[in-house]
């Protein structure tokens, strides 16, 4: 009888935190996908005004965790992200490669902070990269949060340490401010930018 009224007591304790941890995080998926579809529409009328790429955009959540899918290749003709996969964010002050900011990553537009920079970027040239599948492409910042981007040598690109699949609840790895993405997602992104005959948007949000 004892052993019936511990469990019955222990369900009472555990149950309403586990549904409320469960729609707490349903909420929080949902408003990242509004925001998403937010920006989505937000880059369409952009794109329009700037003689930009009107089919794609490369939209980047940096307020989602670094172990879940966060950078979206975003069709404006299916209003819908087509691809999907994980990206890095700058360490800032942690060591690099390290993954001490997965869920709250900080954000700079200043020389050798090592962080990342929020903003719209025009996607450019594409060059020669050591890391990954030795393929980036330089980031022009339209935005005075990320203004000195190309100065700072922050350039799309892959880089082994970052996994294809989510890891979360671990973080992908850090760097130095550069959107590093696996080698095939980059492979992918790659196919998709040499086809472009138009510069391509890159924009990069938390909020």
């Amino acid at each position: 009888m004892r052993r019936l009224l511990f469990l019955i007591c222990l369900c009472a304790i555990v149950l309403p935190n586990y549904s409320s941890n469960r729609f707490g995080a349903s909420s929080v998926i949902n408003h990242r996908t509004q925001l998403l579809k937010s920006k989505a529409k937000a880059a369409a009328d952009y794109v329009k005004l700037k003689g930009m790429n009107e089919k794609h955009a490369l939209l980047i959540d940096l307020g989602k965790h670094s172990g879940l899918h966060r950078f979206y290749v975003w069709s404006f003709e299916k209003n819908a992200a087509v691809d999907s996969g994980l990206v890095s964010h700058g360490c800032g002050t942690n060591p690099w490669s390290s993954t001490y900011t997965a869920s709250n990553p900080v954000f700079s537009n200043v020389p050798d902070s090592h962080a990342s920079s929020l903003g719209r970027y025009k996607v450019g040239r594409r060059g020669y990269s050591q890391w990954g599948i030795h393929v980036n492409y330089q980031l022009h910042g339209l935005d005075a949060s990320n203004s000195k981007a190309l100065s700072r040598e922050i350039v799309l690109h892959s880089w082994e340490s970052v996994a294809e699949q989510r890891v979360y609840p671990e973080g992908t790895p850090e760097g130095w401010g550069c959107p590093a993405v696996s080698n095939g997602f980059m492979q992918r992104v790659d196919v998709l930018l040499k086809k472009s005959d138009k510069p391509m948007l890159m924009w990069v949000y938390a909020n």
